[in-house]
């Protein structure tokens, strides 16, 4: 079965941050793993990007009811009507996740996964005791997920 990473970040996003989540979805795309996000813009639409030009399969948990509300590289959009509730469903649903970047939101879901002992790396994102594990890039960030055995292959 293929792996579940989440990767989640703020909308409101730098075209660094932007160019760094494309990697994240294409790099964990090229290693199997089906990339989740909360289906909207800015690092959610930046990593379902990266993921679907690899080929990869791409989820989006979306806070409301129309399933057209997803960004474009999403392929398996699923409409919650969660609000921000949804980003428990998607820690939840998740075999680990890559932060790139940090807002209220994604701190959310950051302390969700430290909570419920999901794995979780950070790129960029704030520093926390007893948080996520840092990385430096989006090669970086794969690596840790892989030397924890949760992906393989991550090109």
């Amino acid at each position: 079965m293929a792996v579940h990473l989440g990767v989640i970040g703020p909308s409101d996003a730098s075209p660094e941050l932007l160019r760094v989540a494309a990697e994240v979805g294409r790099r964990a795309a090229a290693a199997g793993a089906v990339v989740f996000t909360g289906g909207l813009g800015g690092v959610m639409a930046a990593a379902s990007r990266g993921a679907a030009d690899s080929g990869g399969l791409t989820v989006g948990l979306l806070p409301g009811l129309d399933r057209a509300a997803a960004n474009p590289w999403v392929r398996l959009a699923i409409p919650t009507g969660l609000g921000e509730l949804r980003n428990g469903l998607l820690v939840r649903s998740c075999d680990a996740l890559v932060a790139v970047g940090c807002s209220w939101g994604t701190l959310s879901e950051v302390a969700l996964a430290v909570r419920t002992g999901v794995p979780i790396v950070a790129i960029d994102c704030w520093e926390l005791p007893d948080g996520p594990v840092p990385a430096a890039s989006a090669e970086a960030a794969l690596a840790i997920l892989a030397e924890l055995r949760i992906l393989s292959g991550a090109g």
